[in-house]
């Protein structure tokens, strides 16, 4: 996927991704605990794509902001109640070019991978960091890496069958550089629809060391939106960074 851009997976993907996702995530639990730890504070979302979240808690009094790289998912948070109140910066979130300082920066469904390199990840928490007010927090929510999926060097995953579509995942690993490029196939009777991803992932301790270069340090980690305790079986994270004093 040589021409797979910060905006590729969002353009592609943006006419469906409600109807794909939108019953899929803990929407009420997030949007019960971003409110908190804004603390009455402006909150940012990087990558805020449909607006699944930043709406909602928009709703609840939080003035939100977000930074996106695909035209095609804000056009579709453009389109929903309350969508054009909500300032929106184009470009690249691992850059942050946007102005303000923040009492949340947050970041959702493991949508950080999307920086396909560690340097633009650790960039990003750099970034972040300065964005951020004293005793500001950067909130991430990420999967964590299962590496027995990777057999030998690929997986082949069936996500649904229905009596008229099946959905399938192909996906490549290259575990030196942490890579993931996938292909989501849909296959319906009117025909199949490909939407590609690139995600570079990371090991919650090595967002640790990233936030610590960045000059934050953890604050919490759960397992989950509603504060339920990480532990070894764990499958992904919300992970609560604040800036250091």
């Amino acid at each position: 996927m040589k021409d797979f851009g910060p905006s590729t997976y969002g353009d592609k993907i943006a006419e469906v991704y409600d109807e794909l996702y939108g019953q899929a995530f803990d929407v009420e639990g997030t949007v019960a605990l971003l409110p908190e730890l804004a603390r009455g504070g402006p909150a940012l979302e990087l990558g805020i794509g449909t607006g699944r979240i930043a709406l909602p808690l928009a709703a609840r009094g939080v003035k939100v902001q977000g930074i996106d790289a695909s035209q095609a998912m804000v056009a579709q948070l453009r389109k929903k109640p309350g969508g054009k109140d909500i300032t929106v910066t184009m470009g690249n979130f691992a850059d942050l070019n946007v102005r303000g300082k923040f009492a949340l920066v947050f970041v959702v469904f493991n949508t950080f991978f999307g920086l396909d390199t560690q340097d633009a990840q650790v960039r990003c928490f750099e970034n972040v960091a300065k964005r951020l007010r004293p005793g500001g927090l950067f909130l991430i929510e990420a999967f964590v890496p299962d590496l027995t999926r990777n057999l030998r060097g690929q997986n082949l995953t069936t996500r649904h069958v229905g009596l008229d579509e099946v959905r399938l995942e192909a996906t490549r690993f290259d575990p030196v550089n942490q890579a993931v490029t996938s292909q989501h196939v849909h296959i319906t009777e009117a025909g199949t629809r490909l939407y590609p991803v690139k995600l570079r992932y990371a090991f919650p301790s090595e967002l640790d060391l990233m936030a610590r270069i960045a000059g934050m340090r953890l604050k919490y980690r759960w397992g989950g939106w509603r504060r339920e305790p990480f532990m070894a079986a764990s499958t992904s994270h919300v992970s609560v960074y604040e800036k250091a004093s």
